[in-house]
């Protein structure tokens, strides 16, 4: 049997394909597309969150037919004080995700259920025997460790619950970091999805990608109990995400790169460093590759390379900021980084999480007590760093 022919294969159907797949869609009806994802849904097993101002107007319109949840402000808590914030915060469930993309693109570019054994310029071969040819490719599957990188972990076991009277949170809470540390940065993450349902998620700045599932359960029952919450699990989601401090990102792309084939997403480095927000970063790399789509291969590839290699210079300062949290501060205090962090002004945490932070902003981050000690952090920033392969292991 022939191999279907069209003009734009997409490998690997998360965020960033999936955004990608729409965007194009949008802006080129005509063009015939594949979404080519592994797994059985597109979006994985993940919840994205954003602030209402990361996005630009066309930005907001991409997502818009998503259904998402949605709050006026949210607030952070740490052993110092608490803040209100005033930013609008926005959320999408993976699920919402694959509904709206299977609704929005057309019935024969959804390739849900197909892990591509092999990829080209010109092709995608599926592990079935079958596959497609296309004008171009683009790969977009998940980001794995690599020994061209350094950095540390992000690491979060998160629980959709349904509790048996109001929880009584009444906003998103980005950062309650009042809990005990052990031994890394560890916060817990609410998300009031109604009276009686909240998203709660145990999360870690750890120096190992080490995560014990059970203990994580544990611990967010512990919090709930504090809470008061008698609550049942609904879903639950886990995640081992690379915060990336250094390396060498040319020597990276090139051990993941096959000729002609455009290489985006966090495969392709379009990643905030430190705070692993994706969201703003998928939306605008969507909507500039489809401006792109026309491109040949190698231009599209080409295009989408000078595009990262941007993108890691404009986040060099997240960078040095990430080899500060994990190399000058000692695993329990480096909630102190946050802490102080969150006393700046608003529009400035705004800019941050987006990774568009102005000279000002970097000063002003970076002016004042530094809440590591000077020589720590001297130590840190002429290091090399710590290679982003560490062996997995089941603890935390």
């Amino acid at each position: 049997m022939q191999a279907r022919k069209v003009d734009i294969a997409i490998v690997g159907g998360g965020l960033a394909g999936g955004l990608m797949a729409l965007a194009i869609h949008r802006a080129h009806p005509r063009l015939s597309l594949a979404l080519v994802e592994a797994g059985d849904s597109f979006g994985g097993n993940h919840r994205w969150s954003w602030f209402e101002n990361d996005l630009s107007p066309a930005g907001t319109a991409l997502l818009s037919v998503f259904a998402k949840a949605v709050w006026p402000d949210n607030e952070v808590r740490f052993p110092a004080y608490r803040r209100k914030l005033h930013a609008g915060y926005r959320s999408l469930d993976s699920r919402d995700f694959d509904a709206a993309l299977r609704q929005r693109l057309p019935q024969q570019a959804i390739y849900a259920g197909c892990r591509a054994s092999s990829i080209s310029a010109s092709a995608v071969g599926f592990e079935s025997g079958s596959g497609i040819t296309a004008r171009a490719v683009i790969d977009c599957r998940d980001a794995g460790p690599s020994e061209h990188l350094t950095g540390g972990w992000q690491l979060f076991l998160g629980r959709h619950l349904r509790t048996s009277e109001p929880h009584g949170i009444d906003r998103p809470v980005i950062m309650d970091a009042t809990v005990a540390q052990h031994g890394a940065y560890r916060f817990v993450y609410l998300l009031p999805l109604g009276r009686h349902e909240i998203f709660v998620e145990d999360t870690y700045y750890a120096d190992r990608p080490s995560l014990d599932a059970e203990i994580l359960r544990d611990r967010i029952a512990s919090y709930c109990f504090e809470q008061d919450w008698k609550a049942e699990c609904l879903h639950e989601e886990t995640g081992i995400l690379p915060v990336v401090t250094g390396g060498d990102f040319d020597t990276y792309r090139a051990s993941l790169a096959t000729d002609g084939v455009a290489l985006a997403g966090a495969r392709g480095g379009f990643v905030h460093p430190l705070t692993s927000y994706t969201m703003p970063i998928a939306v605008e790399n969507a909507l500039a590759i489809a401006e792109a789509a026309t491109l040949s291969a190698s231009g599209l590839a080409e295009f989408v390379e000078q595009r990262a290699k941007d993108h890691w210079r404009k986040t060099r300062f997240y960078r040095m900021l990430g080899k500060m949290l994990f190399e000058a501060a000692e695993p329990e205090e480096r909630y102190r980084i946050f802490q102080r962090f969150y006393r700046l002004g608003e529009p400035l945490i705004e800019r941050f999480y987006a990774a568009r932070s102005s000279p000002t902003d970097k000063i002003r981050i970076l002016s004042g007590k530094p809440p590591v000690p000077v020589t720590s952090a001297m130590r840190a920033l002429l290091g090399k760093g710590r290679p982003l392969v560490h062996e997995v292991r089941d603890e935390c």
